[in-house]
């Protein structure tokens, strides 16, 4: 992660013009958490997604050196499966790397928001370690293997059943971590910087870590210069000379904006396990364990649509502070994108172009 950040920092300040707002501020956070047995709550940063492959890690090259090379107290995210672990050198390197593997519904049927990686991050988010689930969940935790790239005596997770990785919720080190996320779910390049909808993964971190993680929104313009949609061969190769500007903002006020939506999940959890006792049922599972009822049950769902939008308009207050103009509100409904047609990735009829990562 070191090598990785200072490479970034080269190429943002010494091939492009980069500027940062509100980079102080976030340091402070980041020196406050720096002491892993005295951090109180996870943290979430969350960010416009604007080009492949660069947000992240790019971004966190405006960090000095002596946080990149500080894994314990820098972010988890959440890589592409497809993409990111096709081979045994990729995932050991995005294993090391602090990546999540994440299924896209789009191209694995175990894709979506009740995927075991989900499960993971809001552990991470949350209190270390976790003791194993009971064998009846094999598909979420199995026996350690040690040619992992973590200590021997940990345990891994599956994300599909079949495959094995190391479980990081399981280490002490990583109690209340850091999860950076683009809730977009793709890349996105508008031409003005417009927003897509969120998706809903985004919001069980934020309803079902304990306790409320701090949230930070993050805005991102010029990356998608430096590798947008559009560009022709060479395509790996990215652009250099470009403005780019990362943008850090306040610590949002989770307990006003998100205190009543918690409130509500954790009676609705109450009363699924009320329910569950009834019918001498078992209760007994473990934080990012969800039955049906709490995944699909319609007030669940609502719960998780207006979640996702409250975090949206966070990142829009710290875009309109930039100066870039309000956007069409119709831009954060998933109704707004369908309107598109079958048509998924490439430019779009509004100008913007969808990348398929």
């Amino acid at each position: 992660m070191g090598l990785t950040g200072s490479a970034s920092r080269s190429f943002l300040y010494g091939l492009n013009h980069t500027e940062v707002v509100g980079l102080d501020r976030f340091m402070e956070t980041l020196d406050r958490r720096r002491n892993v047995e005295e951090r109180q709550r996870g943290l979430i940063t969350g960010s416009y997604y604007s080009a492949v492959l660069m947000d992240d890690p790019l971004i966190w090259g405006v960090l000095p050196f002596k946080y990149a090379f500080n894994p314990s107290n820098h972010r988890w995210s959440l890589g592409s499966y497809d993409i990111c672990f096709t081979n045994r050198v990729l995932k050991a390197f995005f294993n090391i790397g602090q990546v999540l593997p994440t299924h896209r519904s789009l191209h694995s049927i175990h894709g979506g928001l009740f995927q075991p990686t989900i499960t993971q991050a809001i552990r991470l988010l949350s209190s270390q370690p976790f003791a194993p689930s009971p064998p009846s969940h094999p598909t979420i935790w199995e026996p350690i293997d040690t040619a992992d790239p973590f200590t021997s005596g940990t345990l891994t997770y599956s994300t599909n059943g079949i495959d094995s990785f190391p479980s990081p919720s399981f280490f002490p080190s990583q109690k209340h971590s850091w999860i950076h996320i683009f809730p977009e779910g793709r890349v996105h390049q508008h031409p003005q910087k417009s927003l897509r909808y969120f998706k809903w993964g985004v919001s069980r971190l934020i309803l079902e870590s304990e306790p409320l993680p701090e949230i930070i929104p993050i805005f991102i313009d010029g990356n998608q210069e430096v590798m947008h949609e559009a560009r022709e061969w060479p395509r790996f190769v990215p652009r250099t000379g470009k403005k780019i500007k990362i943008a850090f903002g306040e610590s949002v006020d989770g307990e006003k904006v998100f205190g009543e939506l918690r409130a509500k999940w954790k009676r609705l959890v109450r009363l699924q396990k009320e329910a569950l006792m009834k019918r001498g049922e078992s209760t007994d599972w473990q934080m990012g364990e969800l039955t049906d009822g709490l995944k699909y049950g319609n007030e669940a769902v609502e719960l998780r649509k207006e979640v996702t939008m409250r975090i949206r308009n966070e990142v829009l207050k710290l875009r309109r502070s930039l100066g870039y103009p309000d956007e069409d509100s119709k831009q954060g409904l998933v109704e707004t994108w369908l309107e598109e047609g079958p048509k998924q990735i490439g430019k779009m009829e509004d100008g913007s172009w969808v990348g398929d990562t």
